[in-house]
């Protein structure tokens, strides 16, 4: 039975969708202006685990993401950078999707840029100004009225009385001391040069078309709206978004819909890079393509698997401390998981044992799995999840180092690392490599002077295989060939 803590009650609750057939999800996407930095990959990456952690725990998730295309950084910075936002933001948009595909995160079903819910967006405004939700101020700006919604203070659990109250703030990311009315169609600007949409709005009697763009809240909304329509399962971004973005999402889409937006809520914590707050002004502002610059001698494989293991290994909820130390201790995990995997690969491929499978390992192998499953259903239990998987690790190699495997227990355990796989995302199952016979016929020859203790015509062919770059590496009951 999976629990998760649902923000939205501050409690740990089990997890129930609306339909069996069909698990929603949503979570906001990027804006669009400059390189994915390491706190927000590490928000996809949990995002990502909870999404295949659903899938294998039976559930059907269908997953929406936004892209911000619009808003003040894009358009701002499209200026500086003399390019039509259309085509600057299209540029950020395929890098940071080319990041998700490196670091093994799974394309969202849908993803959408928020230039291509402008109708729904314009729709679910009209109908809020209908229905006194949302008013238009005196800089020409449409807001929506929190006063009109009943329990706007809910998922920030905010406390009114120490809050500094404004009528209304056009400024998407106001500061989180200040409780106003928050903008859903914001007036033109000359400094936004061609970047408006005329729009038509209903003003009671009154019809008015308006030469504006759309602010940062609604479109989350229309696009649940879109995909969704009025109601979804689970809702995943970082703490940061709970006030205002989150709390503004659910007074829009509620106040439409009048039904409860998302049953549960979760957010991830915040990243420190060295104990500090990340941020340009202390440089340790870190991007993917920082990482592969500074890592151009380590396999890039490798690195992108080490930099989501570093990201899974704490508990979602709770806040990382990245370092360089930590990231290239994981290169080192990464490796040692490979030399499993190439281990118990080497071992199938010379494997001729048919025994029948042996009751206390089918035993074992279910106790495994239940514990995995067990840490997973605990609302995500990434230490958990990983305590179990590298006690497997253990288990494997002690078992291969017995070398008395049948067939049928060795495939069981090459798909149990499939099973784990699922969630993680981390193994490489392509290591099984091919060698020329000229090679293969010379470690034949070192491991038989080996087995007839002839070593020093095995130390021979071993050193002309490290002379044309090949390795033997002798496990305890048997020898395998690689690359260097």
């Amino acid at each position: 039975m999976l629990k998760i803590y649902n923000t939205l009650t501050r409690e740990k609750e089990k997890f129930k969708p609306l339909a069996l057939d069909q698990t929603k999800v949503y979570f906001c996407g990027p804006t669009v202006y400059n390189y994915a930095h390491i706190w927000n990959l590490r928000t996809f990456i949990f995002e990502d685990y909870v999404v295949r952690g659903l899938s294998f725990l039976g559930f059907k998730p269908k997953v929406t993401m936004n892209i911000t295309d619009i808003d003040d950084k894009t358009i701002r910075d499209s200026i500086l950078a003399w390019e039509k936002l259309e085509d600057f933001t299209k540029k950020y948009t395929e890098i940071f999707l080319k990041d998700l595909k490196k670091l093994n995160i799974k394309t969202p079903d849908n993803i959408t840029p928020i230039s291509s819910i402008i109708d729904e967006m314009v729709e679910m405004i009209n109908w809020l100004i209908k229905n006194w939700y949302a008013y238009l101020w005196e800089d020409n700006s449409i807001y929506y009225d929190i006063k009109k919604f009943k329990n706007y203070w809910k998922l920030a659990n905010l406390d009114f009385k120490w809050m500094q109250i404004w009528k209304s703030v056009d400024n998407d990311e106001y500061t989180k001391e200040n409780l106003a009315d928050f903008v859903l169609w914001k007036a033109y600007k000359e400094t936004d040069w061609d970047n408006f949409w005329e729009e038509k709005f209903i003003f009671w009697d009154e019809e008015k078309i308006l030469k504006w763009r759309p602010g940062w809240h609604i479109e989350c909304s229309a696009c649940n709206k879109k995909h969704f329509w009025g109601q979804i399962d689970l809702h995943m971004w970082w703490i940061d978004l709970v006030f205002p973005h989150h709390q503004n999402e659910i007074a829009q889409s509620e106040g439409y819909f009048k039904k409860t937006f998302s049953n549960y809520w979760m957010h991830g914590g915040h990243l420190f890079v060295d104990g500090k707050k990340m941020s340009k002004s202390l440089n340790n502002f870190y991007t993917l393509a920082y990482l592969e610059e500074k890592y151009f001698d380590i396999s890039k494989d490798i690195l992108y698997r080490a930099i989501r293991l570093s990201f899974m290994m704490s508990k979602y909820r709770e806040s990382v401390d990245f370092s360089f130390e930590k990231l290239e201790s994981n290169f080192v995990v990464i490796k040692k998981i490979d030399n499993t995997i190439k281990k118990l690969l080497a071992y199938k491929k010379n494997n001729n044992l048919e025994h029948k499978f042996r009751r206390e390992l089918r035993e074992d192998l279910q106790w495994i799995i239940w514990d995995f499953v067990s840490s997973l259903e605990d609302d995500f239990n990434m230490p958990e999840v990983f305590s179990v998987f590298f006690e497997y690790i253990t288990f494997v190699n002690s078992l291969v180092d017995e070398n008395n495997l049948s067939i049928w227990e060795t495939n069981s355990l090459i798909e149990m690392f499939w099973n784990f796989n699922e969630v993680l995302a981390i193994i490489d199952f392509d290591l099984e490599e091919e060698f020329d016979d000229d090679i293969l016929n010379l470690f034949n020859e070192r491991n038989l002077a080996k087995k007839d203790k002839n070593f020093d015509l095995a130390d021979k062919l071993r050193d002309e295989l490290l002379e044309k770059w090949y390795k033997i590496v002798d496990d305890r009951a048997w020898s395998r060939l690689e690359k260097k």
